[in-house]
């Protein structure tokens, strides 16, 4: 326990609010004008927006690979749900049976008679759709981070790709 009287401390303001000589600083802060003529913290006029002219010297190409793999992942996954889908409701209308009987009239041999389910079943449709989705994955990864290498040496040749951002 002290026993010593008040302390310096105390003296000093307590609680949210400036310091002592951070008043005066704060204040010119906040009136500052900004080079459109107004204080630093009033909204601009309603119907101006600020137009920023950006150039995009460089894409990394590890980040576009790593981006481009993701999203050929995701449409891989999207491709495969989509044929499982659509054979499902062509099935499910019977289109296949109708295109066997169709075709089964057609040639007429009753000795080998015609199925199409041997060539269109579920199964193998399927799995045609994931080595689809699969070679789609390595090659848009590939033509993606090669074309982030081709933009590099591009933009160092003639200065990138120039953008004009609004703020609306």
């Amino acid at each position: 326990m002290s026993t010593a009287g008040p302390t310096s401390t105390s003296a000093r303001p307590q609680g949210p609010g400036p310091r002592p000589g951070q008043g005066a600083q704060q204040a010119s802060q906040q009136t500052r004008p900004t080079p459109q003529g107004r204080p630093a913290g009033a909204p601009g006029p309603a119907g101006r927006s600020r137009r920023v002219k950006l150039t995009v010297s460089r894409v990394d190409p590890w980040s576009a690979m790593k981006m481009s793999f993701l999203i050929s992942v995701a449409l891989g996954i999207a491709g495969v749900v989509m044929v499982a889908v659509l054979w499902m409701i062509l099935s499910g209308m019977g289109v296949f049976s109708e295109v066997n009987r169709l075709v089964g009239t057609i040639l007429q041999d009753s000795e080998n008679p015609f199925n199409l389910m041997d060539f269109l079943g579920f199964g193998r449709v399927l799995s045609l759709s994931i080595v689809i989705g699969v070679i789609d994955v390595i090659l848009l990864t590939a033509l993606s981070t090669l074309g982030a290498f081709l933009y590099n040496i591009c933009s160092s040749l003639v200065g990138g790709l120039q953008l004009t951002l609004t703020d609306d």
